[in-house]
C-alpha cells in the first residue's frame, strides 16, 4: 500500500469535519474525467462529491458526465444539480465511483451503509473499474468493526427478529450486540429497497471480515452486508494536517 500527501490548502487548526470531508472530496474529483460513467455515493462526504461535480458540468470543466446513483436522496440531489443519470442496467460498466466509508481498515476494507443505502452502494461500486474512497481520519480503525458503531445488515422485513437473533449468535464471541434500526419516529427504518436493516454492535474488532461477510451471507433473508472488502481502489483521508491518498 502506498500513501501520498498533499497540504490542505490554507491549513487551520480550527477546520471542521465538514471542512475536512470536503476537502477529500474535492480531491477525490480530481480522478473524474468528461465522458465517464459515474456511480455517485451516498452520505455526507459523497453529497460534497456530488456537488462538486456539479458544479464542474455547470463552468464547462466537465463534460458528458453520466452519474448512476446509489439512493434516492443522491439521485435527487444530483438531479437538481443537473448531471445526467441513468441506472446500472443501461451502464453495467461503471469507470468511476466515488463515496464516504464509515470505517476504512489498514488494507482499506471498508464498513458501509449507516446512511442505509449499502445494497445499492455495493451493486454500484463492484460495477466500477475505480472505487475511490473519501473519509475524514476519525473513520480509520485498527480493525473493522473497531469503532463500536454499527455494521448494518439489510433483511427482508419477513421474520426480521429471526434473522437478528441469529446474527447475533454468530458473533457471540466478540459480544456482538444486534438492533433494528428505527427511525426517529420509533418505527423500523425502511431501505429504498423495503427492508430492514439490523445494525451490529461490536466491542472488539472482527476477526476475520472475509468469513464475516460469508457467514452473514449465507443466511437466508439476508440482502447485503455492510462489509466492502477488496473493493477500495483509492482512500483519500483528510485530517487536520492536510489530505492522504491510500493505495493498495
Amino acid at each position: 500500500m502506498s500513501v501520498k500527501c498533499f497540504s490542505a490548502p490554507t491549513p487551520t487548526p480550527l477546520l471542521t469535519q465538514d471542512d475536512l470531508k470536503k476537502l477529500a472530496a474535492y480531491k477525490a474529483v480530481d480522478y473524474v474525467s468528461s465522458g465517464m460513467v459515474l456511480g455517485l455515493g451516498t452520505g455526507s462526504t459523497a453529497a460534497f462529491v456530488v456537488s462538486r461535480i456539479g458544479e464542474l458540468l455547470k463552468s464547462g470543466e466537465l463534460k458528458n458526465i453520466v452519474g448512476v446513483p446509489t439512493s434516492k436522496r443522491t439521485q435527487e440531489q444530483a438531479a437538481s444539480l443537473g448531471i445526467p443519470l441513468s441506472i446500472l442496467d443501461d451502464h453495467p460498466n461503471i469507470d468511476l465511483a466515488i463515496d464516504g466509508a464509515d470505517e476504512v481498515d489498514p488494507f482499506l476494507n471498508l464498513v458501509k451503509g449507516r446512511g442505509g443505502a449499502l445494497l445499492r452502494e455495493k451493486m454500484v461500486e463492484a460495477a466500477s473499474a475505480k472505487f475511490v474512497v473519501v473519509v475524514d481520519d476519525t473513520k480509520l480503525v485498527s480493525g473493522l468493526g473497531g469503532s463500536g458503531l454499527a455494521m448494518p445488515v439489510e433483511v427482508v422485513q419477513f421474520c426480521w427478529k429471526y434473522n437478528l437473533v441469529r446474527l447475533q449468535e454468530i458473533f457471540k464471541g466478540e459480544g456482538c450486540e444486534a438492533k433494528l434500526r428505527v427511525d426517529g419516529d420509533g418505527k423500523p427504518y425502511v431501505t429504498d429497497n423495503s427492508n430492514y436493516i439490523v445494525d451490529l454492535y461490536f466491542k472488539t474488532p472482527i476477526k476475520d471480515a472475509g468469513s464475516a461477510g460469508k457467514e452473514i451471507s449465507s443466511l437466508e433473508g439476508v440482502v447485503e452486508h455492510g462489509l466492502f472488502l477488496d473493493m477500495a481502489t483509492a482512500v483519500i483521508v483528510a485530517g487536520k494536517e492536510g489530505v492522504t491518498v491510500q493505495t493498495k
